[in-house]
């Protein structure tokens, strides 16, 4: 069979732990984004709208969710007889077995994978950003420059940059130094933690890696470090598109907001189309107290009460004199008649019972946070910032 020029790898097996009770019983990637998507929607879609067929998920904790989501990649048209989507999984070798240890450690055990597709260049991708993003252009100039690594990266406010790894660049892109997370950054060009690699280069290093008992397995830390000191060519790939890592509830929260302000991109711009496994719901329903405002409500929702500034997956039922504000509520959660929830993430399944209050008005910056399958009973509630995975009890 003919080889593939390019094979991703999407490294989705992070435990999410900044997420709180929205990972306690799913991997991040699987947490739903935008009332109709999950956040590995957008690798998924990007790789296939750049024309990349072949793509391998690394996945590690609480997969089934994903994995089931994942299927055999039909709706992101990777369902191929040659190449697709394939979920891949630590798993016991002949003369050991053992967890993902790192980012670098999760390609390096999955090599044999890659080499099936005799490759040319290798994309790493993260399962937890938001952006819309060509990677065949990223990949073209990695063709271009005939570097070792190509970078993507993003422009971040200089005040900001302390945050992120950062690339010192020359006035062509090629990168001179790395500095993780530094206190007086020289440079605004963030790592955005998405690689093109010379196949042969991958190999090399990684192997290198997994041979160094004092490395932590990490591209950021180890990796690209020790090619840049190895003289390798290395060059960055400015990308200027709305890009979010979305691994913190206050980020998850700002950027689902984002598209309801206009910050982000459209959901669905034409030839870019974000795919998704939705679900076939009955079109949505608003009663005739209810009330929408300035909100994204999905498919098979009943609302009879009110929303506002909100986003709403699918099946989401709001009883009367309920009022759901500033908030994302997750597919099939039920909010009981006059409960208020305010500055809030519900998750999937999610029951809030009558005369309910989760969250706070104004408290944009310590968002309620109630975990996938919970009940909340009648009267019961819920302050600004708490992040509950339990079923709490009702008030007077």
């Amino acid at each position: 069979m003919n080889k593939k020029e390019c094979v991703a790898m999407l490294l989705a097996g992070g435990q999410g732990s900044r997420l709180y009770a929205l990972t306690n019983k799913i991997a991040k990637p699987a947490v739903t984004y935008g009332g109709k998507y999950r956040i590995i929607d957008f690798p998924l879609s990007n790789c296939v709208n750049s024309g990349i067929d072949t793509v391998g998920v690394m996945t590690q904790y609480q997969p089934l969710v994903l994995n089931d989501y994942i299927g055999n990649g039909e709706p992101w048209d990777l369902d191929r007889s040659y190449g697709g989507v394939h979920v891949l999984s630590p798993y016991q070798a002949k003369n050991s077995s053992e967890w993902y240890k790192g980012t670098a450690n999760a390609i390096y055990q999955n090599i044999p994978f890659i080499k099936r597709y005799d490759p040319e260049f290798v994309l790493i991708l993260s399962g937890d950003h938001i952006y819309k993003m060509d990677y065949s252009k990223m990949i073209e100039r990695h063709k271009a420059t005939g570097a070792a690594c190509t970078i993507a990266a993003i422009r971040v406010p200089l005040s900001e940059a302390s945050r992120f790894g950062i690339l010192n660049v020359k006035d062509d892109g090629e990168i001179y130094e790395f500095e993780e997370k530094p206190q007086k950054p020289k440079s605004d060009l963030a790592s955005m933690g998405i690689y093109v690699f010379t196949a042969d280069k991958l190999y090399k290093y990684l192997e290198e890696d997994e041979a160094n008992a004092l490395s932590s397995n990490d591209f950021g830390k180890d990796v690209l470090p020790k090619m840049l000191l190895s003289g390798e060519k290395m060059y960055s790939y400015t990308f200027d598109g709305y890009w979010k890592d979305v691994g913190t509830i206050n980020s998850l929260f700002s950027s689902n907001m984002d598209l309801l302000e206009g910050r982000a991109f459209e959901s669905d711009d034409g030839g870019w189309r974000i795919r998704s496994r939705n679900p076939i719901a009955p079109p949505h329903f608003i009663g005739k107290e209810g009330k929408v405002r300035h909100s994204i409500v999905s498919s098979g929702c009943e609302i009879e009460g009110e929303v506002t500034n909100s986003i709403l997956s699918h099946d989401v039922i709001v009883g009367k004199g309920a009022k759901v504000r500033n908030s994302i509520v997750f597919a099939g959660a039920r909010i009981g008649e006059n409960a208020v929830v305010d500055y809030s993430i519900i998750d999937e399944n999610v029951g809030v019972g009558k005369g309910a209050k989760i969250g706070k008005e104004n408290s944009e910056d310590k968002i309620a946070v109630l975990g996938r399958d919970i009940n909340v009973e009648d009267g019961a509630v819920v302050l600004a910032g708490e992040m509950v995975d339990g079923d709490v009890g009702g008030g007077l």
